[in-house]
Order: structure tokens, then C-alpha cells, then sequence
């Protein structure tokens, strides 16, 4: 990196640094992943050959900073008991900030979304109403699951049991997806 780049580098950092902190940490769940995502930004930052060449280095880098945040997303596997409970803390990355994302400088996110959806929409209408109608209300209209049991009459672990078998059916059945997007 030439001394002029080096100098662009901290500047940007200065610049952007904070800033892009609070905007990952906004929507993955733990700080360490958040520090992460954002060290990964930085390092494919630093291998831009010729930094005052990007024109908007603060579009790039929030570009580049939702990839990372979808591909940290994409990589999680497996929910524990509490996220399904809905008991996680207020920071967790939950599938409705992904599909609200902002697609405007990402065409592969914009991409991604749709796929996506069209897909989670197929999968959703094969699962009985009760369990589609507490998965939608629960990760897409963004209700707890004791506002859902209060609003239905239901118990709280009937509630929780639907939420696991549609999370159940959409992981088989979302699975090659999945797959196809991380090769």
C-alpha cells in the first residue's frame, strides 16, 4: 500500500470505523461477531489496490459490510432453545432484518431476497396454518412468542411447539437453497 493509500486508509477508518461498528452490531447478535464481520471489511478494504479509485468509499464500505453480515448469517446453523423462545437479547439478527436489508448498492443481496422469498413463501404455504401463522407472526411481523400465545388463547408451549416444527420443516425444506448459496 502506497504512503498515500496508507494515509486514505486511516482516514477512512477514522471516518467509518464507529459508524459501521453500531450498524453491524445492530443486527448480528453477539459483540466478538460483530468485531469480526467488521475486522473482515476492514482486512478486504486494506487489499483495494487504489482506494481514492472507489469514488464513494463509504458505499463500498457499507456494501461490502451487508455481504459480510449475510454471508455471517448464511454460515449460522443451528438455534438454540432461547432463540426460538424468543428470549435473546434486543441485538439478535433475525431473518426480518436480512429480507428489510437495503439491496440498493448489492445486487447479489437483492438477489439473494428474492430467491429467498419466493422460496420461503412455497415453504411456508406446505405447512399447516397453525404453525405458518405463528412462524409469520413470530419472525416477520416480529411478535414474541407469549404476545402470539396471548393473542391466540394458547398455551405458551403450544406456541413454542408449532414455531419448532414450521422452523423444523422450512430448515429441510430450505436446506438445498442453503446449500446452493454457499458454494
Amino acid at each position: 500500500m502506497s504512503a498515500r493509500d496508507t494515509k486514505s486508509f486511516r482516514e477512512t477508518v477514522k471516518t467509518y470505523g464507529a459508524q459501521l461498528l453500531r450498524f453491524v452490531k445492530a443486527r448480528v447478535k453477539r459483540t466478538a461477531d460483530a468485531e469480526d464481520i467488521l475486522q473482515e471489511v476492514w482486512y478486504q478494504f486494506s487489499r483495494v489496490t487504489n482506494i481514492d479509485d472507489l469514488g464513494n468509499a463509504g458505499a463500498w464500505l457499507y456494501s461490502v459490510t451487508r455481504n459480510k453480515i449475510t454471508d455471517s448469517y448464511r454460515k449460522k446453523k443451528h438455534e438454540s432453545l432461547e432463540e426460538l423462545a424468543g428470549e435473546g437479547d434486543d441485538e439478535s439478527f433475525s431473518i426480518a432484518h436480512l429480507l428489510v436489508a437495503d439491496e440498493s448498492s448489492s445486487p447479489e443481496l437483492k438477489m439473494f431476497k428474492e430467491i429467498f422469498w419466493d422460496e420461503l413463501m412455497q415453504a411456508l404455504d406446505e405447512l399447516p396454518e397453525k404453525q405458518k401463522k405463528v412462524f409469520v407472526m413470530n419472525e416477520i411481523e416480529d411478535m414474541t412468542l407469549q404476545e402470539i400465545a396471548n393473542q391466540e388463547n394458547e398455551n405458551l408451549k403450544t406456541i413454542i411447539s408449532r414455531k419448532s416444527y414450521a422452523v423444523k420443516h422450512l430448515r429441510l425444506r430450505l436446506r438445498g437453497l442453503y446449500d446452493e448459496l454457499n458454494s
